[in-house]
């Protein structure tokens, strides 16, 4: 049960600024940030209004339903339709619940993506670029857009590490629930027993931080600059145009060589440090919020071990909700990748239904 003042709360905040809307007396920023707002509880308001009516129309009929001077006729056509409220009330109150849970806010941000080879040697190397190119292919079918920041290629013709980061809507929203380790079971290419091989992969999923998101001082900067070198860039050059920056009160280093230019190798390199200072922070109000982090989907944490993909047996399974497709080329594909991301979001979701009131 909700209570009543929450809700009449929400229909006082939808009237108040659908009157301050009306004389448009605002910047363009306030505008549209009081617009979303506006539109968002557009969304919940008949649900509000209807889940305060109910109480008097159940009144009502109960009234009708317990008069004895009534007949069965009308008796009985009031029990239906208090029977029909009542399904209709608790339907929204779940969407008023739903529309209460804490919103996080970095669910509309674009996220940067690290893949790294865990154990398994060259194999894991391999599960990498699957990894890749499975999220390539889920951000082609959403129409978002990827920007390759770093790769580093192995003999074995896949990845040692890929960051890349993603633009589009409501990106972290959809991408926070691949963080942790992927686990990968098949036979190798170079395995002449045909024995099952298991190799992993970590994938860290980072919300992209702006400067307002994270001030980083200048001076809390040691930037080294060197010669380009090695299979880790994409083209090796003969300027100094690497770079490693190292963030000295948290001792983050993130090194960049994938472009000709200093200039841009400098300035994605920042890109991960403030995404990585931010997840860093992100990470320690989350501990404290220990109670909060038992009623969710994982942690984030890198060290859990979220999926397994076993090739032998055609099958992709997600341990945090005990679910198992068989379909692991369609999931690979990005064709069904949603079905596996939609049940994370419902499981989610009701777990912390289950903490609001």
């Amino acid at each position: 049960m909700i209570p009543a003042d929450k809700v009449k709360k929400i229909i006082e905040r939808y009237e108040s600024l659908e009157k301050e809307l009306s004389t448009g007396e605002f910047d363009s920023k306030l505008f549209a940030k009081k617009s979303k707002e506006y539109s968002d509880l557009k969304n919940i308001i008949n649900p509000a209004k209807q889940y305060l009516n109910f109480e008097k129309n159940k009144k009502d009929l109960s009234n009708l339903i317990n008069d004895k001077n009534n007949d069965k006729e009308m008796i009985t056509l009031a029990q239906k339709e208090l029977e029909s409220a009542e399904i209709t009330k608790d339907l929204y109150e779940k969407k008023l619940k739903i529309f209460l849970l804490p919103k996080d806010q970095d669910d509309e941000k674009n996220a940067i993506v690290e893949i790294r080879a865990g154990t398994g040697g060259l194999e894991a190397t391999l599960f990498v670029a699957d990894l890749f190119k499975m999220y390539e292919k889920v951000c082609s079918k959403k129409n978002w857009v990827i920007e390759i920041i770093s790769i580093s290629k192995s003999e074995a013709g896949g990845f040692k590490e890929v960051i890349f980061s993603v633009k589009g809507n409501n990106i972290y929203s959809y991408l926070k629930y691949e963080s942790g380790v992927h686990r990968v079971q098949r036979v190798p290419t170079t395995e002449t027993q045909g024995r099952v091989h298991t190799s992993a992969a970590t994938v860290a999923i980072l919300p992209e931080a702006e400067e307002v998101d994270i001030k980083i001082k200048d001076t809390d900067l040691r930037i080294d600059v060197f010669r380009s070198s090695g299979p880790g860039g994409q083209s090796v050059n003969t300027t100094d145009s690497a770079v490693r920056v190292t963030h000295i009160p948290s001792n983050i280093v993130v090194t960049q060589q994938d472009e000709k230019s200093q200039h841009k190798n400098k300035a994605k390199a920042l890109k991960i440090l403030r995404a990585r200072l931010y997840e860093s922070e992100r990470q320690k109000k989350e501990q404290k919020r220990s109670s909060e982090r038992k009623n969710q989907i994982g942690t984030g944490d890198r060290s859990e071990r979220i999926r397994t993909y076993n090739f032998p047996q055609g099958r992709v399974t997600d341990h945090r909700i005990n679910l198992t497709l068989h379909k692991l080329d369609e999931f690979l594909k990005g064709e069904i990748h949603e079905e596996m991301n939609e049940n994370l979001r419902l499981k989610d979701q009701d777990l912390k239904l289950k903490n609001l009131i």
